[in-house]
């Protein structure tokens, strides 16, 4: 992800449909701020959130992986973004089944975990397809997660 995705990301993210759980769809402004935050994790960490295609090169949506402060405690979150007209094609739980996978078996991670809101019923059906299973809540969101190893 880097600054040339700013169009398709600022559509992405200011969408009120697939921002629909977040407190509001973020800005042009915001959606660079998203690009430059991934890129500080790239440099950090080596990963982050990339950028989904379609194999014609059609742009779907993020996802990857990103450390969060979960009561307190850093732990590995696949978070994952599509577009309304590519939802309900199984591109999200393509895309987190691969980032699962990089975790476990690139990365060494010993979990990983999703951060939903519990109203979030198709982000937390992709999560439960790549095998996380409700940990319980923080705050008002739903962890779901699997441990390794």
């Amino acid at each position: 992800m880097g600054a040339a995705d700013l169009d398709a990301m600022a559509g992405l993210l200011g969408d009120p449909r697939v921002m629909e759980f977040y407190p509001a769809p973020k800005t042009r402004d915001e959606a660079a701020a998203w690009i430059a935050w991934n890129q500080r994790n790239y440099a950090e960490h080596g990963y982050g959130l990339w950028i989904i295609e379609t194999h014609g090169g059609a742009f779907v949506g993020d996802c990857g992986l990103t450390w969060q402060d979960v009561d307190g405690v850093l732990r590995l979150e696949v978070g994952y973004h599509v577009g309304t007209e590519f939802l309900r094609r199984g591109l999200a739980t393509e895309a987190a089944g691969a980032c699962r996978d990089l975790a476990r078996d690139e990365l060494g991670a010993a979990e990983l975990v999703a951060i939903i809101d519990p109203a979030n019923t198709a982000s937390r059906r992709v999560a439960e397809k790549i095998g996380l299973r409700e940990l319980g809540t923080t705050g008002w969101r739903t962890v779901l997660g699997t441990t390794f190893g």
